[in-house]
């Protein structure tokens, strides 16, 4: 087939240990997934129905490469969050089948406008301004998920410039992560090349330029990030 544009190119995130590049489709984010984190941001912690937003491929800052701190923010923040990986396709699938769709993990940075998404929750408007910007969605290289992996076990810890700013483990998330590919699947076909970030535990903070941000998915197989803002 011919086409009337040509088609974007594939962003691809490495994967530990391996030549071969796991090709991104969506990214998918889940709010408030963490009880520390809703107190925190002034919500409610109990179980209520998980939400989700979008970010592009677009936006992901790849390992190796530094961001530029946004010209229009005056509180850029930091959440770190464990990343799935989705290798198979499912639209309304059982929660028994949530964990045959996980390729891998890796550990990410959903990193957020505070101020410009306050502003935009105020007034009742989408976050997408405060959320959907170049180099927004961090991540590392990809660990494949094996027989032993359990993901209701995963640390993930990020620092800043040396300094341990967050740090907790999935079993203190809201939703599990099985439970999160199920609910999410129920509206949502995912595809293989998804990405999920499933939340962030409390300690999210500002960042300024000239700052160091480390992160690391604590298991038997660790993958790190480290990232420089300009």
């Amino acid at each position: 087939m011919d086409w009337i544009i040509k088609p974007s190119s594939i962003v691809a995130c490495p994967v530990l240990g391996k030549s071969l590049a796991f090709p991104v489709r969506n990214i998918y984010c889940v709010g408030r997934n963490y009880r520390e984190h809703a107190i925190e941001m002034g919500g409610d912690p109990e179980r209520e129905a998980p939400f989700f937003f979008q970010k592009t491929s677009e936006v992901l800052l790849l390992p190796g490469n530094s961001l530029e701190y946004p010209n229009d923010t005056k509180e850029l923040h930091h959440e770190v969050e464990v990343v799935v990986a989705i290798s198979k396709d499912g639209y309304k699938i059982d929660i028994a089948e949530a964990n045959d769709l996980i390729f891998g993990y890796a550990v990410g940075v959903d990193l957020t406008k505070r101020d410009i998404q306050k502003k935009a929750k105020d007034s009742g408007k989408p976050w997408l301004s405060g959320k959907v910007f170049a180099g927004s969605a961090v991540i590392s290289e990809i660990v494949m998920r094996d027989e032993s992996s359990e993901s209701d076990k995963l640390e993930i810890s990020l620092s800043v410039n040396g300094e341990c700013r967050q740090k907790s483990k999935s079993d203190r998330m809201i939703w599990s992560i099985n439970e999160i590919i199920y609910l999410l699947s129920q509206t949502v076909p995912l595809v293989a090349g998804d990405l999920i970030y499933t939340g962030t535990p409390s300690g999210v903070g500002k960042l300024e330029k000239g700052d160091t941000i480390s992160a690391i998915l604590h298991q038997e197989n660790s993958t790190a990030l480290s990232f420089q803002i300009n």
